[in-house]
């Protein structure tokens, strides 16, 4: 799963928000691009990875569900490994903050965008949908405590446990997230994708629902435009644990995503042991 998300969001970084013409050129999978707008390089991952290995990290943990320990996790990940990509703000707010006391104390948690869903993939290795459903709301009420931002969020976890415990075929996954989150989450998401955190899922959701391989997969969430990053990371972390779809990622992307510290091969063994854990 994190070895995917990651994939799915260097890749996607390349195109996020880019003019429709460098999509249809390069939208090809042979190669990462360069973010237009941040110097993170090409085949580097970005917040909604970073954020996803804190969030792994403190499952493999067994700490305590608080807060705080929630927030130091953020602020650890960012600032052993910083790097850009995290919405501008926030960026800034994470360089300037030393603790995750200062971080809750300092945050104004009022955002429905997407930050909330893009980190909350790794939840649904929880087996339990009622801890999983609190455990989403509690991390994402820190960052994004609206109705849209946490109810995005449950949708993203709920779409890797989906498949994570072989609930259904995927055609159906929109509907298995609409009995737990308000709204037609099977409805096929059509045009560019906007910062809201909806927008992300619901089109991570038609990519995985219309393909049935990850690379089909990824070229449809980076088709849609927009912030593609995102959805690619969430439909990337989901759609690689279907039986459904078929892992044919192309070796070039897989050897051309870091490999620092915290890249390619630590997320792989963060996906080993997350399945160790929850007897995958």
């Amino acid at each position: 799963m994190l070895l995917e998300i990651a994939i799915g969001d260097a890749y996607g970084a390349g195109f996020e928000y880019v003019p429709r013409e460098i999509i249809e050129k390069f939208n090809d999978l042979s190669s990462y691009r360069k973010h237009q707008k941040y110097d993170i390089g090409n085949g580097r991952y970005t917040d909604d990875t970073q954020m996803s290995i804190g969030i792994a990290e403190l499952l493999l943990e067994n700490k305590e569900w608080t807060q705080l320990n929630i927030a130091n996790k953020f602020v650890e990940v960012f600032k052993r490994d910083e790097r850009e990509g995290y919405a501008g703000a926030f960026y800034l707010f994470l360089k300037e903050i030393k603790s995750g006391k200062e971080f809750l104390e300092k945050i104004k948690p009022n955002s429905d965008k997407n930050g909330g869903a893009m980190r909350a993939p790794p939840l649904g290795f929880l087996p339990d949908i009622g801890q999983l459903i609190d455990y989403v709301k509690f991390q994402g009420s820190i960052t994004h405590n609206t109705s849209g931002g946490m109810d995005a969020a449950v949708a993203a976890a709920l779409m890797s446990h989906y498949f994570i415990y072989d609930l259904g075929e995927k055609k159906n996954l929109g509907k298995f997230i609409s009995n737990y989150v308000p709204g037609n989450w099977n409805l096929p998401w059509k045009g560019e994708v906007g910062a809201k955190g909806f927008m992300a899922v619901m089109a991570g959701i038609t990519a995985i629902q219309k393909e049935d391989s990850l690379s089909k997969v990824l070229e449809t969430c980076v088709n849609f435009g927009g912030d593609v990053d995102t959805v690619a990371a969430i439909a990337m972390g989901a759609a690689s644990c279907s039986k459904e779809i078929k892992n044919d990622l192309p070796e070039t992307l897989i050897k051309g995503l870091e490999n620092n510290n915290f890249g390619r091969d630590y997320l792989i063994n963060l996906d080993k042991k997350l399945k160790t854990k929850f007897k995958i």
